[in-house]
């Protein structure tokens, strides 16, 4: 009985010695990963600049997708009305100040977490 003993407090030794290795390497990533994670949060701090250029191209897009609608209806309503830069000119216009509004809406969002609005430049 002795000898199974032996064998099983031996067996009992190595095991606790793998699971003290697997345990050492098993921190050793988890210290590997979190400092990874933290380099990476470094090097984009919250992802701002990807925010800034989406409203950026957003409200670029609104205020273009305002003037070239105003101006399309205007020169086909001069086309069809044979007056030639009126409707092209008025709606254009028209087009422009509708641009101009739907920058203004964007912009004057509150900027609280959770709003909608744009979060640029906050920390």
């Amino acid at each position: 009985m002795n000898g199974e003993n032996g064998k099983r407090d031996a067996d009992e030794k190595a095991l606790k010695a793998r699971l003290e290795n697997l345990s050492g390497a098993l921190d050793a990533r988890r210290r590997q990963d979190e400092a990874q994670k933290a380099q990476e949060k470094a090097s984009i701090p919250g992802g701002e600049t990807g925010k800034a250029m989406s409203l950026g191209f957003r409200v670029l897009s609104e205020f273009v997708a305002g003037v070239i609608a105003g101006g399309v209806i205007g020169w086909l309503l001069d086309k069809w009305f044979d007056t030639s830069p009126l409707f092209l000119l008025v709606v254009g216009a028209l087009g422009t100040a509708a641009g101009f509004m739907n920058v203004y809406r964007i912009a004057a969002k509150p900027t609280s977490p959770g709003s909608g609005g744009p979060e640029i430049g906050k920390q």
